[in-house]
């Protein structure tokens, strides 16, 4: 009983200096796209690159899953996680999220984390996106605005809608990143 009680005490305690250390952008508790499990960000992603995305299934700029899916594959090694969020902000994202997840998943192969649509901007903004605004100074123009997110939490960039996942500047940009510079 009493190295139980110690176990707990010290889980708590552990788990208290980790989200001390933890940045303002993964102090978020985010439910994955259809479906009741939430991902606490903070343990799942804590020192990870991240690029967030929101997305959307009735866009012209859709078929950069398929582009965001290469990227991830290619870096997730190297501490990369892309972070899809559905948005319908700029109305071409399906209401039912079995319909999202279906796109994701059967037509573009997702495998990166995608999570519960939410807004992505003006006042109904989910926390996530007003910080990522405040933090860059640019809220998302349209579908699949990219934010670059270094390991210690700070955003390095972002960028729009068409700016591919293979874009060579890009690329550059998120392999100085994940290099730690």
């Amino acid at each position: 009983m009493k190295t139980r009680l110690i176990a707990l005490l010290f889980s708590l305690v552990a788990g208290s200096a980790m989200a001390d250390q933890c940045p303002d952008l993964l102090k978020f508790v985010k439910r994955k796209l259809n479906s009741q499990e939430e991902v606490n960000l903070c343990q799942a992603y804590q020192g990870k690159t991240l690029l967030i995305v929101n997305t959307a299934s009735y866009c012209g700029f859709t078929p950069q899953f398929e582009g965001l899916e290469k990227l991830y594959a290619d870096y997730k090694d190297q501490g990369l996680v892309v972070m899809g969020f559905p948005s319908h902000d700029f109305n071409q994202e399906d209401n039912d999220e079995a319909k999202t997840a279906e796109l994701c998943e059967l037509t573009y192969g997702v495998k990166f984390p995608m999570f519960e649509p939410i807004a992505v901007r003006g006042d109904d903004a989910d926390p996530l996106y007003r910080m990522l605004a405040r933090k860059s100074g640019t809220t998302p123009k349209w579908n699949f605005y990219k934010y670059l997110v270094n390991s210690k939490g700070d955003v390095v960039e972002s960028y729009g809608s068409r700016t591919k996942p293979q874009d060579k500047d890009f690329i550059q940009t998120l392999e100085k990143t994940l290099a730690g510079e």
